[in-house]
């Protein structure tokens, strides 16, 4: 494919694998605008191709053909360029992705695709801020909604609305359901069989979380992110070596990649304190900073360091909003049984997808003994 100005051209071959013989060629030469009907011309047109090769009729499966409006071709550009954005994860990558998303569907308001990308996004950003945002459940379950009313049979639009319904309702059942349908109706989308192995993960179910997450990565293999959540199920598995190994291969392609931060707990959890404190980085006003402290000084058995790293985090909260999670994170480690528990309570109340972890997450563990700790995870229908 090769691009000059507003012109496209794109060569296509069809090549029998075993003697490299060449069967079909086309080549087209479009406008940008035309970019969607050229992807409908050659699939019309290989699917020709190979049914001339094979010797047999064509099935007739592809659709003519439709020529779109400057808006809806508009519109998808904006799409993939939010796609871009949200393929970065992180708070800024997510931010910038929604406002390319809210572009679209501005600009074309039957993009459905682009309503699902801020459903996506939407749904993931709180995952990434360090501040409570109340407005992002809401915003996110709208626009799922608004991508199925307009597309039914749209994959990306029914994993949206299965990953609202997994992190802001802890409805599991709907959400496993939703995944099922989507990877029906387009087996080959691999964020559904990631984030479906997410949600098989979150209520314990690992060997078909890792079935789901094999099929994600086959799907899509230079997937920084699937390979993140792959390292974040052997973690949560308490398989630290290969959770270890999934994230210094991310980190190896990018060292700073969301969520891979979370090697520093895997470390932890193996013993391996050193590698753990250096990947902390230097002191900052980041609620999760104070919180990985007083877990790490815990785990190193410096209680008095924890209890110092807890100080600080709520001396942070006189000035800022800090999230819940984080709280009870510092409080499990310090011993604070009694302040975590009640902190579990307004999570199901306030912050219901800080939960999704309950039953599988270490940071969680002293407090499984505790008669009390069960009443949480049978309200989040994590119990046994």
């Amino acid at each position: 494919m090769r691009r000059s100005g507003d012109k496209v051209r794109v060569t296509a071959q069809l090549i029998r694998v075993q003697d490299q013989t060449h069967l079909w060629a086309g080549e087209y030469d479009r406008e940008l605008k035309d970019l969607l009907v050229l992807q409908s011309d050659i699939a019309h047109h290989t699917a020709d191709g190979i049914a001339a090769a094979l010797g047999e009729h064509s099935a007739g499966a592809v659709k003519e053909p439709t020529l779109l409006t400057g808006e809806a071709y508009g519109s998808h550009d904006l799409y993939l360029r939010g796609l871009y954005f949200w393929n970065q994860r992180g708070f800024e990558g997510l931010e910038r992705a929604i406002d390319y998303f809210q572009q679209a569907v501005d600009k074309d308001p039957q993009n459905a695709r682009a309503y699902a990308g801020l459903a996506d996004s939407y749904a993931l950003i709180g995952g990434f801020d360090g501040m409570e945002r109340p407005e992002y459940a809401p915003a996110a379950k709208a626009a799922a909604l608004r991508a199925l009313q307009l597309d039914p049979n749209l994959a990306e639009a029914h994993t949206a609305f299965a990953l609202i319904r997994e992190n802001y309702y802890l409805d599991w059942p709907t959400a496993e359901q939703e995944y099922k349908k989507a990877i029906a109706l387009n087996p080959s989308y691999a964020t559904a069989h990631q984030w479906y192995a997410e949600c098989l993960m979150w209520q314990g179910r690992f060997n078909e979380a890792l079935q789901e997450s094999d099929q994600a990565r086959q799907l899509d293999p230079l997937s920084l992110i699937i390979d993140v959540d792959r390292g974040a199920l052997f973690y949560y598995w308490r398989q630290y070596d290969r959770a270890i190994q999934e994230f210094l291969r991310v980190r190896e392609m990018r060292p700073n990649f969301p969520r891979s931060g979370l090697i520093l707990f895997a470390y932890a959890e193996k013993g391996l304190l050193q590698q753990a404190f250096a990947g902390v980085g230097p002191p900052s006003d980041a609620p999760g900073y104070w919180a990985t402290e007083a877990y790490l000084y815990n785990r190193a058995g410096r209680h008095a360091d924890a209890q110092h790293a807890l100080d600080r985090l709520l001396q942070l909260q006189k000035r800022q909003p800090v999230h819940l999670r984080y709280r009870v994170m510092a409080y499990i480690a310090t011993g604070n049984k009694d302040q975590a528990l009640a902190g579990l309570e307004r999570e199901y109340k306030e912050e219901p997808n800080a939960l999704t972890g309950l039953k599988v997450d270490p940071f969680y563990d002293p407090l499984r003994s505790d008669s009390r700790f069960q009443e949480p995870l049978q309200r989040c229908g994590l119990g046994k």
